[in-house]
């Protein structure tokens, strides 16, 4: 939660830019990252298309903030939003395959080197086809405590990585009780182990991977929304912090216009009212 006088962020609104620069040494050309960061959770799945494109393939990577303090749309946010991203990602991908197959290898082969050849999951796993870091948001919220400044600095030191390819943290904690901190590859499913349910229960679940075993029994403990309700966000045309007179105007008379045209739709062709030359 906001500190006193601390400053609350604003939701993103739809698909935002920003860039970042930082140089390597003294007197060197700045390196620039750029920041496309996408609001409204689900609603807007269609805007991934925007930022990731063929020419930037190979450098981009993905953060996906979660909030740990709505548990019940955490699981449905996460999967739908890296269903998207993976599917448009695959499709790049397969037409790289066709115009620049050295370069389709080489980013197939940059995600599979993440996990070493003899990890006891290695035929398991199907890695994301870019660099994915996953951010579980509000965690003080989430298991009500203060803010970590630790935190806020291996979450910085990650962006450097992805943004910059400053080396990357080699810190791990697995540890369920203290805020979770695991690099790709550096984990298993038998480290992970079981989710927390009984035997009994376990044996009844039907589960084709140890992921919708553990999707399962998070989803009894919190009862996910339907992907219809994390679609119904707030409209940000009507939000009054981004109010403005004119365009608001203008606004209003476009959707009158539209309205005349939907119930002018509805009539037959003959009883359609059309303006006189």
């Amino acid at each position: 939660m906001p500190e006193a006088g601390e400053e609350v962020p604003k939701p993103t609104l739809a698909l935002e830019y920003t860039f970042g620069r930082r140089a390597r040494r003294h007197n060197a050309p700045k390196d620039i990252a750029h920041f496309w960061e996408i609001g409204g959770g689900t609603s807007l799945l269609e805007l991934i298309q925007i930022p990731i494109t063929i020419s930037n393939i190979r450098s981009f990577g993905v953060v996906l903030v979660l909030d740990l303090s709505r548990p019940n749309e955490l699981w449905m946010t996460m999967e739908n939003l890296l269903q998207a991203t993976r599917n448009h990602v695959n499709k790049i991908v397969a037409k790289l395959e066709k115009t620049d197959p050295k370069v389709a290898t080489e980013i197939k082969q940059k995600m599979q080197s993440n996990l070493q050849r003899d990890h006891p999951d290695y035929d398991l796993v199907d890695p994301f086809p870019i660099p994915l870091v996953i951010i579980g948001s509000k965690y003080d919220i989430f298991h009500f405590t203060s803010k970590s400044e630790s935190l806020l600095l291996k979450a910085r030191v990650l962006i450097h990585h992805l943004a910059f390819g400053y080396d990357r943290s080699k810190s791990v904690s697995v540890d369920h009780n203290k805020p979770l901190f695991i690099p790709a590859g550096l984990d298993s499913l038998s480290q992970i182990g079981p989710p927390p349910t009984s035997d009994s229960n376990i044996g009844k679940i039907r589960a084709n991977t140890p992921l919708e075993l553990w999707k399962k029994v998070f989803e009894k403990a919190f009862p996910p929304k339907s992907f219809c309700d994390l679609q119904d966000s707030k409209d940000p045309a009507q939000d009054s912090q981004y109010a403005e007179y004119e365009v608001d105007v203008m606004r209003a008379q476009k959707d009158q216009e539209l309205e005349q045209y939907k119930r002018n739709a509805s009539k037959s062709w003959k009883a359609m009212d059309f303006d006189p030359d």
